[in-house]
């Protein structure tokens, strides 16, 4: 079984703390609960992956901070990285106030 950090239940992604290659069982404990997920696609170390399904233009939120935003729909136990998010500060094409 491999493993990955999620900070704070209110996180939609966790760091990968090694190598995840799809279809390996991933699991995580977050406010005394252990959960689990099936990879669905390679995760390099230090990569995120996401541990709730993420909706198009949903936030990514990572240590309770938003980090960007899914440029696509992401589900639970996909990797998310520059493929899937787009930044979300100092742009001026989006209307909604900026983190």
């Amino acid at each position: 079984m491999k493993a990955i950090i999620v900070m704070s239940a209110s996180d939609n992604v966790g760091n990968a703390i090694e190598d995840i290659v799809k279809g390996d069982t991933v699991a995580y404990e977050v406010d005394g609960e252990r959960r689990q997920f099936t990879a669905l696609a390679d995760i390099p170390f230090g990569f995120k992956a996401a541990v709730k399904d993420i909706a198009l233009g949903g936030d990514i939120v990572k240590y309770k901070e938003t980090v960007g935003r899914a440029a696509k729909p992401i589900r639970v136990g996909e990797c998310v990285h520059i493929h899937n998010v787009e930044g979300k500060r100092g742009r001026g094409d989006l209307t909604e106030v900026q983190a």
